[in-house]
C-alpha cells in the first residue's frame, strides 16, 4: 500500500480524507487494508461463533472469493488460522451503518455529449457512534471525547492482479463501501431505503452472505455491467446488519437499475427507462411517482421532497454532469434545511462511466452563514486495470 495521502480537509476541519492504493493480491490488498484499519479504528478481530464463521467462509468461497482472499490476508497478518473458525476477519471497525442521501443517474441517451453520468450526495449524522445510537434509542449519549463517526472517511484504489480495479469510498469500514467504480465502468451507491421506517439498529453480528455495507464491493469485484449485477444479487443471500439499504447501479452502456428488498424480504429491480433514474430514502417500488408521495414526517429526513426536486431538475434530454451537479446541490442537507437531526452532506461524488472515473467534493464544516464549506473537487482517474 502506498503511503496514505491527505487529498481534503486538516485538522481542524470536520474531516480529513486519505487516499490509499493497495495492489498485488486479493490477499495482499487484504494485509494492507488490515494494517491501516489498526493504525487508523484501533481495530481487532472479533471472537466468532464457530458455526457461523465456517457458514460464511463456505459462502465467500462460492460467490465472493475475493473477500475470503482477503480474509486469509489478515489471518497471516494476525498470525491466526482463518480455518480455526475462532474470530471475524473482516468488518474493519463496527460502527452503525446507514445513511440518507440523494443519487440520480442520466443515461448516455439523455445526455448532451452522450456519456452516461451517475451522481451521488453522501448525508450522514455528524455526530459520535455513541450519540447517534442515544438519539436513535432515546437513552442519553455517553459519547464523551470520542470523535463524529462520519469524520475519517477513506477512498481507497485497489489494483488487484485478478479482477477489475477498484475505486470507493468508505465511511467507516475498509472493506466494504459506500459507493465506487471499477475499471470496467460499473459504479455503486448505496442509499438508506425506508427513513420512516428506522426505529432500531439491530446488533445481530455477522451474517452468511453479504452485509448491507459489503455489497457494493461485492458488485464491483464481481461484476462488469448492470445486467451482470442483477444477476449476482439474485442469486447472493444478503442480510441488514444496520438499517435496511437499497442501491443504485450503472454501467457506461446506458443500463442502470434500482435495487432493494421490501419489509419480508423481498427483492425488487427498478430499471431505468430511458430517462434519468432518481433515488433518495423511501422505498421506490412503493413510490415512484413524483406526483403522487405521501408527506413527509419529521422522521423521514425530506425524502419525499428531496425526490420530487431532483426528479424535476433532471427531467427532459438536455442533461449533463453539470446539471447533476446542480441537482444535487439543490437537495443537499445542511442547518437550514429543516431536519431534525444533525446530518450534513458529507460529501457530492460525480461517476463518469464511460472514463470509469469520479470526482469528489468533501465537506469540511459549516461556514459562519451556514452554508457548507466543501473541499475543492479530487479526480480519481480510472486505475489500470491489473488483472481484468
Amino acid at each position: 500500500m502506498t503511503t496514505p495521502e491527505i487529498i481534503a480537509g486538516t485538522d481542524s476541519d470536520f474531516m480529513t480524507v486519505p487516499h490509499l492504493t493497495a495492489s498485488g493480491s486479493q490477499v495482499e490488498i487484504g494485509r494492507q487494508q488490515v494494517e491501516q484499519a489498526r493504525r487508523v479504528y484501533d481495530w481487532q478481530p472479533v471472537p466468532a461463533d464457530p458455526v457461523m464463521a465456517r457458514a460464511r467462509r463456505v459462502w465467500f468461497a462460492r460467490y465472493w472469493p475475493q473477500h475470503l482472499a482477503r480474509m486469509h490476508g489478515a489471518a497471516d497478518l494476525l498470525g491466526i488460522d482463518l480455518q480455526a473458525d475462532e474470530f471475524y476477519l473482516d468488518g474493519l471497525t463496527g460502527i452503525p451503518n446507514g445513511s440518507a442521501c440523494s443519487a440520480s443517474y442520466y443515461p448516455p441517451s439523455a445526455t448532451t455529449d452522450g456519456r452516461g453520468v451517475m451522481g451521488r450526495n453522501y448525508d450522514f449524522f455528524t455526530t459520535s457512534g455513541s450519540d447517534l445510537v442515544a438519539m436513535v434509542t432515546g437513552q442519553p449519549g455517553v459519547g464523551g471525547d470520542e470523535r463524529p463517526m462520519s469524520s475519517r472517511p477513506h477512498v481507497l484504489t485497489s489494483v488487484p492482479t485478478d479482477g477489475p480495479a477498484t475505486t470507493l469510498i468508505t465511511m467507516n469500514e475498509l472493506d466494504g463501501a459506500m459507493e465506487g467504480i471499477n475499471s470496467r465502468g460499473l459504479a455503486v451507491a448505496l442509499l438508506l431505503g425506508d427513513a420512516e421506517n428506522v426505529t432500531e439498529l439491530p446488533d445481530s453480528g455477522p451474517q452468511v452472505g453479504l452485509s448491507t455495507i459489503q455489497l457494493p464491493r461485492f458488485v464491483l469485484d464481481t461484476c462488469a455491467t448492470a445486467a451482470e449485477a442483477q444477476a449476482a444479487l439474485l442469486a447472493a443471500k444478503q442480510y441488514d446488519d444496520g438499517v435496511p439499504l437499497h442501491y443504485l447501479i450503472a454501467d457506461r452502456s446506458g443500463a442502470a437499475f434500482i435495487w432493494e428488498r421490501g419489509h419480508g424480504g423481498d427483492e425488487h429491480v427498478i430499471r431505468a427507462t430511458g430517462g434519468a433514474l432518481c433515488v433518495t430514502n423511501h422505498l421506490l417500488h412503493r413510490h415512484r411517482d413524483p406526483a403522487a408521495l405521501p408527506d413527509d414526517n419529521a422522521e423521514s429526513l425530506l425524502t419525499y421532497q428531496r425526490y420530487r426536486r431532483l426528479s424535476e431538475r433532471s427531467a427532459g434530454t438536455e442533461l449533463s454532469a453539470g446539471r447533476m451537479r446542480e441537482a444535487l446541490d439543490a437537495v443537499s442537507l445542511d442547518a437550514t434545511a429543516g431536519v431534525p437531526y444533525p446530518i450534513r452532506t458529507l460529501w457530492r461524488t460525480i461517476f463518469d462511466l464511460e472514463a470509469a472515473s469520479m470526482t469528489t467534493r468533501f465537506y469540511l464544516g459549516d461556514g459562519p452563514d451556514g452554508e457548507l464549506r466543501y473541499s475543492p473537487e479530487v479526480e480519481f482517474a480510472a486505475p489500470a486495470p491489473g488483472g481484468g
